[in-house]
């Protein structure tokens, strides 16, 4: 496939994120050299979902379905598949090792012998009413030879391999899948938002030396530790931005509306930066007229609710580290870390540093998406491109969903060990 220019397309791939507050449809363009270009876009607020999860598939499916005919009227292709976004507090991870005998010919570490190594490690055993997401190879060893990140065509008698497996509620994965056909799109495949944000917020440079990503969205934060260049440990918050403005609501008595242009407009994490004197109207629920407040009252409480976010971060983050330490500190994205004040917070409440950080690496159509609260949208499909280009295929491999895009690259795999 050709595009404009002569550029050799490699691939149109779409990237569907269904969040607690919107859900977005994004289509863009893969060149051969892993150049990504949006073409087409749909973002509309979502309703049928609560922390992530669906409680109305009507409502869900019409969501949905209103954000894919956008990206079509805009991009002029109609969607089939999507790699889709999973998030909710149902998101639990482990590591596992698995080990196998090296058994080419010659001793050589082939294709094979890493599907083997990493099915064993996969066999590990997690309730019936969950689901596998993920199985992500971190690194090798061969013959003990440990830190090995791509051991095929090595000469060796034993291949051992430590992954990170993401699992899910199997009902929550399967109820999110049945919207998503119903909306006519086949799933290709599925992928938690905080590694698909990490792919679109965090340089190699922070994988390596250890940080932690933290998707703030509405109804969630999703958490992922990365170190050496790939993620081991993942997990989500059931505190998002809906809780922060619930505080300020009952605090100030004004509906959640009200609440949440507050919050926007006049929200701080960091009371110091208020003067104390400043006021602020209020729109309160069930009286007419309007009534002040002091903006270091709402400050007050944004602060409460955000530090106790930060405090249950930091209690995952030792958790999931166990002692290892993330030197390149802590990565906020998503539509909560808008908040202004919030990375200040957070170094006072965790001691490490602390950013802010907005999606990159992708180009076309990108009016209003280089902003936090698209990184897990646009990581999508850098995830997706990853995949079609297969730059780095030992780096992550993912359960196949069932889509297309899933099935032909198992089919590849046979004729391509």
């Amino acid at each position: 496939m050709t595009g404009k220019g002569a550029v050799e397309i490699e691939a149109v791939l779409v990237a569907l994120d269904v969040g607690t507050s919107k859900v977005v449809a994004l289509v863009g363009e893969v060149t051969r050299e892993g150049t990504i270009s949006i073409i087409g876009k749909g973002i509309v607020p979502a309703s049928g979902l609560k922390k992530g999860v669906v409680n109305n598939i009507e409502q869900t499916v019409a969501s949905i379905r209103q954000a894919v005919d956008g990206a079509e009227r805009l991009s002029g292709l109609r969607l089939e598949a999507a790699f889709v976004g999973v998030g909710g507090s149902q998101i639990e991870s482990l590591n596992s090792r698995g080990a196998v005998a090296v058994s080419g010919p010659h001793r050589e570490v082939s294709r094979e012998d890493v599907d083997r190594a990493t099915e064993v490690a996969r066999a590990v055993t997690i309730p019936s009413n969950r689901e596998v997401l993920h199985v992500l190879p971190r690194d090798f060893s061969v013959d003990g030879q440990e830190g090995v990140k791509d051991p095929i065509g090595m000469s060796a008698v034993r291949l051992e391999v430590e992954t990170h497996i993401v699992h899910g509620s199997a009902t929550a994965l399967q109820n999110l899948t049945k919207c998503v056909r119903q909306a006519g799109v086949r799933v290709d495949e599925l992928v938690i938002a905080s590694l698909a944000s990490g792919e679109s917020v965090l340089s190699e440079t922070e994988r390596e030396l250890g940080v932690a990503v933290a998707d703030m969205g509405a109804g969630t934060t999703d958490l992922a530790l990365y170190m050496e260049g790939s993620p081991f440990h993942t997990s989500v918050l059931p505190l998002g931005g809906i809780n922060v403005t619930n505080d300020v609501a009952i605090g100030l008595k004004t509906n959640l509306v009200a609440a949440e242009q507050l919050k926007l407009r006049f929200g701080t994490a960091d009371p110091s930066t208020v003067m104390p004197s400043e006021e602020i109207s209020l729109d309160l629920m069930g009286e007419e007229g309007d009534r002040t407040a002091l903006r270091l009252d709402v400050a007050e409480i944004i602060e409460a609710r955000m530090r106790e976010l930060f405090e249950k971060l930091g209690e995952q983050m030792a958790k999931g580290s166990h002692g290892h330490r993330l030197p390149a500190g802590l990565v906020l994205t998503g539509g909560g870390s808008l908040l202004a004040g919030s990375a200040t917070l957070g170094r006072e409440v965790l001691g490490m540093p602390v950013r802010v950080a907005s999606p990159s690496g992708i180009e076309g159509l990108t009016d209003g998406l280089l902003s936090p609260a698209y990184a897990t949208s646009m990581g999508l499909l850098l995830w997706a491109a990853r995949v079609v280009t297969a730059h780095e295929p030992q780096r992550y491999e993912s359960a196949p969903a069932g889509g297309s895009l899933g099935k032909a690259r198992e089919w590849l795999r046979t004729l391509f060990p």
